[in-house]
Formats: C-alpha cells, sequence, structure tokens
C-alpha cells in the first residue's frame, strides 16, 4: 500500500468513522497526463458514513475534500468521491 493512499484511508477513518471504506489509486491509469508528471496521483474513495448522511452531494464531497486538504496537490492530483447511504 502507499503512503499516500494510507494516508487518505488515515483522515477518513478519523474524521468520518465510516462503516464502509475503500480507496484506490488508479494513477497508473493517468500515466502521461500533466497532473500526473507534478507527482500527484489519482485515487477513488468510495465509502458509507453516518456524518455524511442527510448531507447534498455537494456538501458531503466538501466535507470529503476538506478532510483530507493537506494531500493536496503534492500528493493528491485528482480525488473521485463515491458515497454510498445506508
Amino acid at each position: 500500500m502507499n503512503d499516500t493512499l494510507q494516508e487518505l484511508e488515515t483522515l477518513l477513518n478519523k474524521a468520518f468513522e465510516p462503516s464502509f471504506l475503500r480507496v484506490t489509486d488508479e494513477s497508473w491509469k493517468h500515466a502521461g497526463h500533466e497532473g500526473a508528471k507534478s507527482g500527484g496521483g489519482h485515487f477513488v474513495v468510495e465509502i458509507t458514513a453516518e456524518k455524511l448522511t442527510g448531507l447534498s452531494r455537494i456538501a458531503a464531497h466538501r466535507k470529503i475534500n476538506e478532510a483530507v486538504r493537506s494531500l493536496f496537490p503534492a500528493r493528491i492530483h485528482a480525488l473521485s468521491i463515491r458515497i454510498y447511504h445506508i
């Protein structure tokens, strides 16, 4: 597991205490992409968390982005978020 993926999981677990969390590194799909040249990776977050329940999609995405803000842009170039509700 790479360090950024592990840090993403740690930050999201701390912020949301999810009942389900899967973080996938898809950086390999973006080799040669301009953003990938800076070293920032492309990640997918799939999450189910009671702390996100009742929020609009935009509000939930903002909360997730705020929780991992310290990793942008040096370690994360792109973050795809999929929220599954209970």
